[in-house]
């Protein structure tokens, strides 16, 4: 029997891209020929998914899970070449399927994903079997999860798969998560974070920097007026407040009803259901946009 060196695996994985396990096995069939033990691979469709590697993944879909509970969800983003296979049903429910591998299984980053059971295989091995399926190369971009105590979870997958949200939310009674008052306002907050990109749940979560940064194209512009120094701080001011309300999630108007804004949205079905309902944070992924 030939020896199969742990540097033989590796070099038949790097050359297919193929599971290191079925690498080893061809390297045992093929008696330690690498080169039949890449025909072996071709003949299982494992090598065929290395073939199609160097193709753009443009297209693809977001997918989105949460638990029966409301506690934990995902959003995920799952690329392939063409809109084709990235509206297709078996394609946008094998992104759902991943969501909830990374609900069930908390990974800390995507090589830890990879790893993660899914069916009879790993991450890495059913997404290889996708592209043999399909025909086309394919990967996971990225992922976002969240977990709640005392709160609950609500996501919204936006224009077909192109963008998806995850938004966390915190009250004190458990009932609060079935109310139906609840429910709405959850999905149109949920919403507003797809139709409006706020870069923040909350005033405070706005990274120091941004503010800064903010601040002082205002005061820039306020110098260029040529009003007094004093007249031009209070314009900085009320420009940086423009901006929060703009970007700032809760300080928004609600998109369909201007005479609140979103704080004030939470206020009042609070009051209806007799809890605090808060708007904690959210991810917001979009198609193709790696810096979103």
């Amino acid at each position: 029997m030939a020896n199969i060196t742990a540097a033989l695996v590796k070099q038949l994985r790097e050359m297919t891209d193929s599971p290191m396990m079925e690498c080893k096995k061809a390297l045992v069939e093929a008696e330690g020929d690498i080169e039949k033990a890449v025909d072996v691979l071709r003949t299982r469709g494992l090598a065929a998914a290395a073939k199609k590697a160097g193709r753009e993944t443009n297209e693809g879909t977001i997918g989105a899970f949460i638990s029966e509970d409301k506690k934990s969800g995902a959003l995920i983003e799952v690329n392939c070449e063409t809109d084709f296979v990235g509206t297709n049903a078996k394609f946008t429910g094998f992104a759902r399927e991943l969501a909830q591998v990374v609900v069930d299984n908390k990974p800390a980053d995507l090589e830890a994903l990879m790893a993660c059971p899914m069916g009879q295989d790993t991450v890495d091995g059913e997404l290889k079997e996708r592209i043999h399926t399909f025909g086309e190369n394919m990967k996971i971009a990225r992922f976002a999860q969240r977990t709640v105590e005392n709160g609950a979870l609500d996501s919204y997958v936006h224009l077909g798969g192109k963008i998806g949200v995850l938004v966390e939310f915190s009250f004190e009674k458990p009932e609060t998560a079935d109310a139906e008052a609840f429910k709405t306002f959850a999905h149109d907050v949920a919403m507003q974070v797809a139709a409006t990109a706020p870069i923040c749940a909350r005033r405070e979560n706005v990274p120091a920097e941004t503010v800064e940064h903010e601040l002082a194209i205002y005061k820039q512009q306020a110098a260029d007026s040529g009003k007094p120094e004093n007249i031009q701080e209070k314009m900085a001011q009320g420009r940086l407040e423009k901006f929060f309300k703009s970007f700032v999630l809760t300080e928004q108007e609600f998109i369909k009803d201007s005479s609140l804004t979103i704080s004030k949205y939470a206020e009042k079905v609070s009051k209806e259901l007799g809890d605090t309902v808060t708007v904690v944070g959210f991810d917001r992924l979009v198609l193709g946009d790696d810096a979103e």
